[in-house]
């Protein structure tokens, strides 16, 4: 090839909607992928055998557990309602609540996912 269309990345849609103000309250469907799509979240060769069986999470997955658990202690107006750990993916449902009269703002759903991509990384 000749250094065509074979050679560009993949480019990933923007679904986000335009001038939409994502501090709003509501309830939000995140899905946050691994680096290139690596199986890095459970065990290596782990799979679910039987339904609503926990497969065993690696050192990173319990890394993942434990900060997605954090998030509802580190902001007063954020609840993670549900999520799954997925070998290379995160499913999420966050809440974001109107404010309960105090000055303080609500996180943006991009605020939120920046710091606790964050806080994996470290």
């Amino acid at each position: 090839m000749d250094g065509g269309y074979m050679d560009e990345l993949p480019r990933r849609k923007n679904i986000r909607l335009k001038n939409y103000d994502y501090s709003q309250a509501g309830y939000y469907f995140i899905t946050i992928c691994s680096k290139d799509k690596k199986s890095l979240f459970w065990e290596v060769g782990a799979t679910c055998g039987r339904q609503f069986e926990r497969p065993p999470l690696s050192n990173i997955g319990e890394i993942i557990d434990l900060e997605i658990n954090k998030i509802n202690s580190i902001y007063e107006n954020v609840e993670i309602n549900k999520y799954v750990i997925m070998p290379n993916h995160i499913h999420m449902i966050i809440i974001l609540y109107n404010g309960n009269g105090r000055s303080k703002t609500v996180p943006t759903i991009s605020r939120i996912i920046q710091q606790f991509k964050g806080s994996i990384s470290k």
